[in-house]
């Protein structure tokens, strides 16, 4: 049986594209609150994870050894645009552990944000790893390693005794065996483990609540959580959903884009954890996807619900800047 349609795309008043997935959202004892598709299917959830992923840091001691602040905790488990202050604040974090950019093994690319981009090539300037998304996520394993009196270079590396930390949060919160059978490497070079979404939803409301953690991790997941809705722009950009969405709700909710069509996200006061994955790997779908289920499952004033409403879809425009379609979520 296929997936069912999550999201489609309009043309004029004909829907042109449709994008098809599933999607799972448990509460914290792990009830089901709604179960859509193939939920048991492997996934490679991708930077969806950072916040697991960025437990250890806290855990460990080495955040408050090197007095890393709000922004930086935010940017450790960011997918950032790359702007120049997601790469200052990298910067700033490998400098509080007596490192420089040269530590980081995520690999240079050009800033997300199209700005950024054309103001580095306009100044003549090459991209490094300080712009890659996943720099300050890189700069806290970084700072893990050194906080744990390992040597940073390979902390890339399944065997490196950061990745086996991270794995570990990986296991404990998602509930979920992390399977060298199952492994594949993700983008910026860290292994990346395929779970099912109901392994992930699960891993989110324990994030969002505490709820299944020990004292010492769900007061390192209370702290990210609550970095990340001080400071939402060091989470995604200008712009960008993850950062507009927290930037309305602050505390009220935390999401997470992955690559490759995965959304995942925890709402605290109602105990819930999301996670959705769209077949062929469509980041807009997997957004508008994620804004239908916000609207249907958390409460909003007359102000955030009109905050909100034009979030949930995305406009399409020619090059003339014509209107011309959107993306917005199927009735599923």
């Amino acid at each position: 049986m296929d997936n069912p349609v999550l999201a489609e795309v309009t043309r004029g008043n004909t829907v042109e594209s449709r994008h098809r997935g599933s999607v799972i959202v448990l509460d914290a004892d792990g009830g089901v609150v709604l179960s859509l598709g193939d939920v048991e299917r492997p996934v490679f959830p991708r930077s969806a994870v950072k916040a697991i992923q960025g437990l250890p840091l806290l855990e460990s001691g080495a955040a408050d050894h090197y007095g890393l602040t709000e922004p930086e905790i935010a940017l450790a488990v960011s997918s950032h645009s790359g702007e120049p202050l997601h790469a200052e604040t990298s910067l700033g974090m490998l400098r509080k552990a007596g490192r420089d950019a040269g530590c980081l093994e995520c690999g240079a690319h050009w800033p997300m944000n199209e700005a950024a981009a054309r103001a580095m090539a306009r100044d003549g300037q090459e991209p490094s790893a300080l712009n890659n998304n996943c720099s300050g996520k890189h700069a806290g394993f970084v700072c893990l390693a050194c906080g744990l009196d390992e040597d940073p270079t390979g902390y890339v590396k399944p065997g490196h005794a950061v990745q086996q930390a991270v794995r570990a949060a990986l296991e404990e919160v998602t509930g979920a065996r992390h399977s060298s059978d199952h492994m594949g490497t993700d983008g910026c070079s860290i292994p990346s483990y395929a779970v099912p979404l109901t392994a992930l939803a699960r891993g989110f409301a324990r994030l969002g609540t505490g709820q299944g953690l020990g004292p010492k991790r769900a007061e390192a997941a209370a702290r990210i959580r609550k970095a990340v809705a001080a400071h939402p722009f060091m989470v995604a950009g200008t712009g960008r959903f993850d950062t507009r969405v927290m930037g309305l709700f602050g505390e009220r909710i935390f999401i997470k884009t992955g690559a490759e069509g995965v959304y995942c996200g925890a709402i605290p006061e109602l105990g819930l954890g999301i996670a959705l994955k769209c077949d062929d790997g469509a980041g807009r779908a997997a957004e508008v996807a994620m804004a239908e289920l916000i609207a249907r499952l958390l409460p909003m004033s007359g102000m955030e619900a009109a905050e909100f409403t034009p979030m949930r879809e995305s406009l399409l425009k020619n090059w003339n800047g014509i209107e011309v379609g959107r993306v917005r979520a199927a009735q599923f």
